[in-house]
């Protein structure tokens, strides 16, 4: 088996769900809102585990770009809870023990991507289909919240992000 290419920065990604809902940070909590161009949603970075191989699937780490925030899956009153954490997605990568806390299986599902607590087998990452509430952990898939994601490049995103008539929508530099 070949060795990995070595990864010398995170994959930059946006996010949104089955209802354009895409992810945003408040405060130190990620928020599911619906997507709109007075929205910026967060952009997830992801590096894959260097000590676990799957076959189709991938194991990553992920964190919100800029943020020294990844995402963390812990045990609150006998429940698993996905919290953003202080760490740096690539001391994560550069760890010579693997994470689990922090680890994720990613498996696609047509077009889009669920992803699986590694810490807590059979719980997913979802958003719940009301706006304004907290990305969460479930093991009840397809029920009353959404665990299928569309992981898109950043470089396939900015190509989105041209509008009509060839309008741009505001940068976050924009007044």
């Amino acid at each position: 088996m070949a060795t990995p290419q070595r990864v010398r920065k995170p994959e930059l990604y946006r996010i949104r769900d089955r209802h354009q809902m895409v992810w945003v940070l408040q405060e130190n909590t990620l928020v599911a809102v619906p997507a709109s161009s007075s929205v910026e949603p967060v952009t997830v970075c992801s590096v894959p585990c260097r000590h676990k191989m799957s076959g189709e699937n991938s194991f990553v780490y992920l964190g919100i770009e800029n943020s020294g925030l990844c995402l963390f899956c812990m045990d609150v009153q006998g429940q698993p809870t996905l919290q953003l954490k202080e760490k740096k997605i690539m001391d994560l990568y550069e760890d010579p023990d693997v994470q689990n806390p922090f680890l994720f299986l990613r498996a696609m599902e047509g077009t889009t991507s669920t992803f699986e607590s590694v810490a807590y087998p059979g719980w997913f990452i979802a958003t719940a289909s009301v706006a304004g509430q907290p990305i969460t952990l479930t093991k009840d898939r397809g029920r009353d919240y959404n665990t299928n994601f569309y992981f898109e490049p950043m470089e396939y995103n900015r190509a989105l992000r041209v509008q009509g008539q060839g309008q741009r929508l505001k940068s976050r530099t924009s007044v």
